[in-house]
């Protein structure tokens, strides 16, 4: 399973909030953004842009490796704010968005 771009937080939040269901995530989940960024040399703890991660993660890496064997399916969730400034200033949510893709190979 992909995530978009949740980033080094997200991504332990998510591997949390599954661990408290009794699923361990350790082995079978990823997230875009941490797959883009060198994590040692740049400072993306709360992620980036999950449409760019998503799609460069996906076009340039995943298929590719899909494509040599290494993985037979991908649980492709890529994630995504719908951020407005104004509404940011205002003290308002930023809705979020994430479409689940289930990617197979044959």
């Amino acid at each position: 399973m992909l995530t978009g771009d949740l980033g080094v937080l997200g991504h332990q939040i998510i591997v949390d909030l599954f661990a408290q269901d009794g699923v361990d995530m350790s082995q079978n989940y990823q997230d875009c953004g941490m797959l883009l960024y060198d994590i040692e040399k740049q400072d993306m703890h709360a992620g980036a842009s999950g449409c760019g991660c998503s799609a460069s993660v996906l076009c340039g890496y995943l298929l590719r490796e899909m494509d040599e064997g290494r993985w037979k399916k991908l649980l492709f969730a890529p994630t995504g704010a719908l951020l407005s400034p104004t509404s940011s200033f205002q003290g308002e949510s930023i809705p979020s968005i994430c479409h689940a893709v289930t990617i197979e190979m044959q």
